[in-house]
């Protein structure tokens, strides 16, 4: 195979912060709801927060950094080795963060 594969890695500590909730259980907090409410209909009285879809899924994480590095589309097996070898030659690991999780793998002619 001729080619080379561009991947896109971040690097995951254990302090990262990631949590998924539907759009229904958020609504539910009166807080969340309050805000909504004074945010975007101030003023007015007896309205309620809906949606048509409840399993829609929200997701807050920790805001990371993204490196690519380019590699032979016969290297495709290793991807994940090669990516922590990436990592680790600019010296992006540290104590608590010694994963790699991959973003994206783009194919390139």
């Amino acid at each position: 195979m001729d080619g080379t594969i561009v991947v896109t890695y971040k690097i995951v500590c254990k302090s990262d912060f990631n949590l998924e909730l539907t759009l229904q259980k958020l609504l539910e907090n009166e807080k969340i709801a309050k805000a909504i409410k004074g945010e975007f209909a101030k003023g007015i009285r007896n309205i309620e927060l809906l949606t048509k879809d409840n399993n829609s899924k929200i997701r807050i994480e920790t805001t990371k950094e993204l490196y690519q590095f380019e590699v032979n589309k016969n290297d495709f097996a290793d991807l994940i080795s090669l990516a922590e070898e990436d990592a680790t030659s600019r010296k992006l690991m540290k104590k608590d963060c010694s994963h790699i999780e991959l973003v994206d793998i783009k194919t390139l002619d």
